[in-house]
């Protein structure tokens, strides 16, 4: 997060600029499925959510596979999160230390409850849709504005 000390005239300085990094114990994390050109070739948005604010913290796309989770993470450890609440997909399971993973439904609310507000505002995420990405570089553009946008408040 950024935040400017004075208001932006022409220039902006280094030392008008404050950055502040978010800290995040515990995260909840969950796959999302989509898919483009047709449903034989799904593409699934993975995410992770800061579990006492639901803000996103970050997200990756790609296939339902260990390497798309192991990007994710990679993208979390700024953070520090010490307790990722998941569902039982083995991906987490095998990339997740015991003591820091407590899988269930039970933690995983905030972020099913982001999944229907995503598939409610975006068409390509829902699930019986005429409306659908023709490539991968669409798909990943149209729902990555909208998460920047929405999420991070980032102007796109």
């Amino acid at each position: 997060m950024i935040s400017v000390n004075q208001p932006l005239l022409n220039t902006l300085s280094p030392e008008d600029v404050e950055v502040v990094i978010r800290r995040a114990g515990e995260a909840e994390v969950d796959e999302m499925w989509s898919y483009v050109k047709r449903k034989t070739e799904p593409r699934w948005l993975w995410h992770a959510i800061d579990h006492q604010s639901g803000k996103v913290l970050a997200y990756a796309f790609g296939r339902r596979q260990d390497e798309v989770f192991l990007k994710l993470k990679r993208l979390l450890e700024p953070f520090g999160i010490t307790t990722y609440y998941t569902d039982y997909w083995g991906a987490y399971t095998r990339h997740i230390d015991v003591d820091a993973h407590q899988p269930g439904k039970r933690n995983t609310q905030k972020i099913e409850r982001k999944h229907l507000t995503l598939r409610t505002r975006i068409k390509r995420l829902t699930r019986k849709t005429i409306c659908f990405s023709k490539s991968i570089q669409m798909h990943d553009i149209v729902i990555g504005l909208f998460v920047n946008r929405y999420e991070f408040g980032l102007r796109v």
